[in-house]
């Protein structure tokens, strides 16, 4: 990024967004190996040992919990003020695939604040928590995707509560927040959720999770959730699901609950994307997102570039959003449709009226199957001010309509059709 780096409503991009050093193992204080505590990659589930030694290491004014190469088995994990997590080569640290060993307390899913399971790894209230190193956090979550399927067979509108799941990472009121180096794979659910927190970054990790033989069902590569200042960069993202998707909240009265909130200053740049639902999503939990970049990323293989849920049930308002500079293969170049998965108005008569405006999308240049799927609902939400530019697009369907957004802005298009 320049120094001349801007966010669409032209707010100046701050320098934290340019600095991209990931702190030493060195740095990160003193090293706790799981090894040299007693604790073996021995097949067995560490997790109350594995407590312990974080517990101890924040006692003694903080430090980094170390797992060496070798496979070691843990349930929910709770990291503490000054407390980091680093992987190294060759190691792995994998979560247990029974639910009982993840407690139950209130925490934050599906845009609401409830009692649900924790995740294998929990940081709460945490500044300048770091997780890095070249090794894997792998959430061992096949029996849980088996376990859903057969649900959803049995209950066609099950839900993702109803078949319990934890997620692989959970960052909540955090923040100075780093995420470097790893792996992280096969999650029961999401895989790393971070929540009203601030100044968070991925950096160069790679998060997967299989969409055959078994799909992982909901295991979002990134979620955010009511954060400012995010940067997510050299990161490759293979999911069956959104590879990032913004939340914040949802119901007829989403947008006063305190909550919920805002996504506001998102960079994610310089990515691979290989197979997704979608590489930016707003929604489905979402009520406000401001100053959104995507830019500079290679798509495989995805089902859509940019996509827009749009609730009828959720007061929602998506602005200043620019995607450019993406090369690749995508179904949908943009979707926004209206969003009715477990739609409940709670008694509310009138449908909230929502909002997407100032969306831009330029300087790319992508193979879809349909350029510009969109839907125009104006009593359910309001499209205004896109703009399109210096795109080079092929396609088996165009699908533009003029008619469907209030302003659009077109220079240098071409769409070919095969």
């Amino acid at each position: 990024m320049s120094n001349n780096d801007f966010f669409p409503d032209g707010t100046p991009v701050d320098e934290w967004f340019h600095n991209t050093d990931i702190p030493s193992l060195d740095e990160l204080g003193k090293q706790y190996v799981l090894t040299e505590h007693g604790i073996l990659g021995d097949g067995r589930i560490h997790t109350a040992e594995i407590q312990a030694l974080i517990d101890k290491a924040g006692e003694n004014g903080g430090g980094v919990i170390v797992v060496p190469s070798g496979t070691y088995i843990t349930g929910a994990l709770f990291f503490r003020q000054g407390v980091h997590l680093h992987i190294r080569e060759g190691g792995i640290l994998m979560g247990s695939d029974d639910i009982a060993d993840y407690p139950i307390r209130e925490t934050r899913i599906e845009g609401e604040t409830c009692p649900y399971y924790t995740a294998l790894i929990n940081a709460e209230n945490i500044n300048g928590f770091v997780i890095s190193g070249k090794g894997t956090i792998d959430g061992n979550g096949f029996k849980s995707w088996r376990a859903f399927w057969l649900r959803r067979k049995w209950n066609p509108s099950c839900t993702n509560k109803d078949e319990q799941r934890p997620r692989l990472v959970y960052i909540s009121n955090c923040s100075d927040v780093t995420i470097a180096g790893l792996r992280l794979q096969n999650s029961h659910f999401w895989t790393t959720h971070i929540y009203k927190s601030r100044r968070v970054k991925y950096l160069g990790c790679s998060i997967f999770s299989p969409a055959f033989p078994i799909g992982a069902p909901s295991t979002d590569a990134i979620d955010i959730d009511a954060c400012e200042d995010v940067l997510v960069k050299n990161c490759r993202m293979e999911v069956n699901d959104d590879a990032v998707a913004l939340k914040g909240g949802k119901g007829p009265w989403a947008d006063s609950a305190e909550e919920n909130g805002s996504n506001e200053r998102i960079i994610i740049e310089d990515c691979t994307y290989g197979f997704c639902h979608s590489c930016l999503t707003c929604g489905s939990e979402s009520v406000h997102n401001k100053n959104i970049i995507l830019r500079r990323i290679n798509v495989i293989c995805g089902k859509n570039l940019l996509w827009l849920k749009m609730r009828p049930d959720t007061p929602q308002r998506y602005e200043y959003i620019t995607v450019e500079g993406i090369t690749g293969k995508t179904e949908h170049f943009i979707n926004i449709n209206p969003w009715t998965q477990f739609y409940d108005l709670k008694g509310r008569e009138d449908i909230p009226l929502s909002y997407a405006d100032k969306i831009t999308m330029r300087g790319c240049e992508c193979e879809c199957g349909i350029f510009f799927d969109v839907k125009a609902d104006e009593t359910q939400y309001i499209l205004s001010d896109f703009t399109f530019e210096d795109l080079k697009i092929t396609a088996k369907e165009n699908g533009f309509s003029e008619d469907a957004v209030r302003g659009i802005k077109c220079k240098n298009i071409k769409i070919d059709i095969i």
